[in-house]
This record gives structure tokens, C-alpha cells and sequence, in this order.
């Protein structure tokens, strides 16, 4: 299993940036997606959150993201744009800091062993998202 971290930061950095892998780097398709909207509204942010644990429906950008969370975790996101590596690290902060069961959850699903999740876990726990 991979991480959650970097499966979250794909999540909602890339569900609002991930999409088709073109010239080595994923899609810029989604860039412009508005992350302060998602992430200051949990109307927004759950669904992606449950699409992401297999326990809800995934819109387009859902599944697109969750098609690359694997890969995203093991290279550390190499092929994400600069747009999409910012957004990531922003989503896990706020996973961390506002959403610690939603955190749990994803980091018991993608990074048993935690190791990824610590990594995170001590550069973003004190960051704001």
C-alpha cells in the first residue's frame, strides 16, 4: 500500500490539477481548480475524500485522480506540474490539521505502515491548508 499523504495531496491537488499523462507530466487540465473553495467547504471536500476510500461515487476528476495516486506516492509525485505538487502539499496540511479522522482513515488505506504518512505528518502538521 502507499501513502495517504501523497494519495490526499493527489486527491485534491490533483483532483484539481490530475488528469491524462501527457509529455511526461500529468494533464494541467485541472490546475485552475479553485483548492481554497474545496477545502473551505466540506460539501466539496467530502466527496473526493469518500471517492478516494472506495466508499462513495467519483466524478471524472475523482477518478482521474485516483488512477495516479499510486504512482504520485511511489516517485513522489515527479510527474505532477508545479500547480499540482504546491496544491498536494496543501490538501495534506489541511487533512492533518482539520480533518485528522479523513487523515486517518486514508492513511490507514494507502499507508499501513506509515511510511509516508510520517514524513507529512511532521513537515505539515503545523501548516496551515
Amino acid at each position: 500500500m502507499k501513502t495517504i499523504t501523497t494519495l490526499l495531496v493527489l486527491t485534491l491537488a490533483i483532483v484539481a490539477t490530475l488528469a491524462a499523462a501527457r509529455h511526461g507530466k500529468y494533464t494541467d487540465k485541472y490546475d485552475n481548480v479553485d483548492l481554497n473553495e474545496i477545502l473551505a467547504n466540506k460539501r466539496l471536500l467530502v466527496p473526493y475524500i469518500k471517492c478516494i476510500l472506495d466508499q462513495g461515487k467519483c466524478t471524472a476528476d475523482g477518478k482521474e485522480l485516483k488512477s495516479h495516486i499510486i504512482e504520485a506516492l511511489e516517485d513522489y509525485c515527479s510527474r505532477c506540474t508545479d500547480t499540482q505538487r504546491d496544491g498536494t502539499r496543501r490538501v495534506i496540511a489541511h487533512l492533518i490539521n482539520n480533518e485528522p479522522e479523513y487523515w486517518r482513515e486514508l492513511s490507514d488505506k494507502y499507508d499501513k505502515d506509515h511510511k509516508y504518512v510520517r514524513k507529512y505528518e511532521t513537515e505539515l502538521g503545523s501548516v496551515q491548508g
